[in-house]
C-alpha cells in the first residue's frame, strides 16, 4: 500500500452534494415508511412492481457514505484527523443520544398511559424495570435507524485510522472485498445477515468517495463525456438486475432480501450516483429543503414519527396491508412517506429557530 498524497489545499463548496443529501434522505425515509416490502404477491409482475418501487430508492445509503467520503478530503485541509473525528463525534453523538432518550421516554410514557389510564392500573409496568429499560435502549440502538449513525462514525474512525492509505487503490480493494463478503453472505449465511452485522461493509464507500474527490477532474471529465443514453441504459439494466436478485433471494427464503450490500444494489447505487453527479446541483431542491441544515435532523426525528405518530393517524381508517393490492399498498406507502417527511422537516425547521438547534446538529 502506498503513502497518501497531500490533500488538495483548496476549500470548495460542492452544491451538488446538498442535492444528493436531500434526495438520499428522501430515499431513506421512504425505505423506512413503506409497508409492502415483506409482502409476496401471486403474480411475478406484481412482485416486480413491488420490489421496483423500493429498489429505486436503495441507492440512498451508499450515496450518503460516498458524499461523506467525498467531503472528508477537504475537511483534512481544515483539521487533523483527530480534530475532525473529535468534531464529528461532538456534533453527532450529542443529538444522537438525546433522540434515543426521547424515543425511550415516549415508549415509557405509552406504557404508563396503557397501565394506569387505559386499564385503570390492572396492567403493570414490566418487572424488573431496569431490565426492560436496558432492553429498550438496546433495541433502539441496534434495531432502528439510529444504528446507522453509530455505524457511520465507526466507519469514519476506521478510515481515519488508515489515513496514510486513503488514496491507495490496494487499500480500496481490501475494503471492497469486505463489502463483497456481505454480498456473498446473503447466499451462504456465514454470519447473520441483518444490517447490524455489516459493521465493516460500508467503509469502502467512504474510501471511494474520498478517492473520487482526489481525482475529481478525471471523474467529471468522464461524466461529461458519457452520454445520458449510455449512463441511463447502464443504470436501468443494473436496476432490473437488482430487482431480479431481490425476487430470487425472497424465493429461496433469505430474510433480508432487500439488503443494501447486495452486489447488484452496490453496482446500481454507484451507477445512480454517477447519474446524480451528471444532473448536478438542483437549486430549487437546495433552496426549498435546505439539506445542509435539515438532513441530520430529519434522520434523527423521522423514526419517532414512524413509530409513534403514523399508527394513530391511520388507525381510524382500518387500512391493512394484507388486504391491499400491490398498487394500493404502494400508494399507501407514498402517503405514509409524505406525512412522515413533512412532519419531520417541520420539527427540524422549528428547532432551527430556537436555541435547541444543537439537538439536530445545527450548532449551539
Amino acid at each position: 500500500m502506498s503513502e497518501s498524497n497531500p490533500p488538495i489545499p483548496l476549500k470548495k463548496n460542492f452544491d451538488f452534494v446538498d442535492t444528493i443529501r436531500c434526495l438520499s434522505m428522501i430515499g431513506i425515509v421512504f425505505e423506512h415508511t413503506e409497508i409492502f416490502g415483506g409482502a409476496n404477491y401471486v403474480s411475478f409482475f406484481t412482485s416486480l412492481l413491488q420490489v421496483s418501487v423500493l429498489q429505486f430508492f436503495k441507492f440512498a445509503t451508499i450515496a450518503f457514505f460516498l458524499i461523506a467520503g467525498f467531503l472528508i478530503n477537504h475537511k483534512f485541509t481544515e483539521y487533523t484527523p483527530w480534530q475532525y473525528l473529535k468534531n464529528r463525534f461532538k456534533s453527532t453523538i450529542g443529538p444522537w443520544a438525546l433522540w434515543i432518550n426521547v424515543l425511550v421516554l415516549i415508549e415509557i410514557i405509552n406504557l404508563l398511559f396503557i397501565a394506569y389510564f387505559k386499564y385503570n392500573g390492572e396492567r403493570h409496568m414490566p418487572s424488573p424495570f431496569i431490565d426492560y429499560l436496558l432492553s429498550s435502549y438496546y433495541s433502539v440502538v441496534i434495531n432502528t435507524s439510529f444504528w446507522f449513525i453509530l455505524n457511520f462514525l465507526i466507519c469514519i474512525a476506521i478510515l481515519l485510522l488508515f489515513k496514510r492509505f486513503i488514496y491507495s487503490v490496494l487499500f480500496g480493494v481490501v475494503l471492497g472485498i469486505a463489502s463483497l463478503f456481505y454480498s456473498l453472505n446473503l447466499y451462504h449465511e456465514w454470519i447473520r445477515t441483518p444490517h447490524t452485522t455489516a459493521l465493516f461493509g460500508f467503509v469502502f464507500f467512504l474510501w471511494l468517495g474520498a478517492y473520487m474527490n482526489k481525482h475529481i477532474d478525471v471523474l467529471f471529465s468522464f461524466i461529461r463525456r458519457i452520454s445520458w443514453f449510455a449512463l441511463g441504459s447502464i443504470t436501468l439494466v443494473l436496476f432490473v438486475l437488482a430487482d431480479l436478485e431481490i425476487i430470487y433471494l425472497k424465493s429461496i427464503g433469505v430474510e433480508d432480501a432487500y439488503n443494501t450490500l447486495r452486489l447488484t444494489n452496490i453496482l446500481y447505487s454507484l451507477s445512480f450516483f454517477l447519474v446524480l453527479l451528471k444532473i448536478g446541483s438542483i437549486q430549487f431542491v437546495n433552496q426549498v429543503f435546505q439539506p445542509r441544515k435539515t438532513t441530520f435532523g430529519i434522520y434523527l426525528t423521522h423514526e419517532i414519527v414512524i413509530l409513534h405518530l403514523l399508527n394513530p393517524i391511520f388507525h381510524p381508517f382500518h387500512w391493512y396491508v394484507n388486504s391491499m393490492t400491490a398498487i394500493v399498498a404502494i400508494l399507501y406507502s407514498i402517503l405514509r412517506f409524505i406525512i412522515t417527511y413533512l412532519i419531520s422537516i417541520l420539527i427540524v425547521r422549528l428547532l432551527l429557530l430556537t436555541k435547541l438547534r444543537w439537538t439536530i446538529g445545527g450548532g449551539r
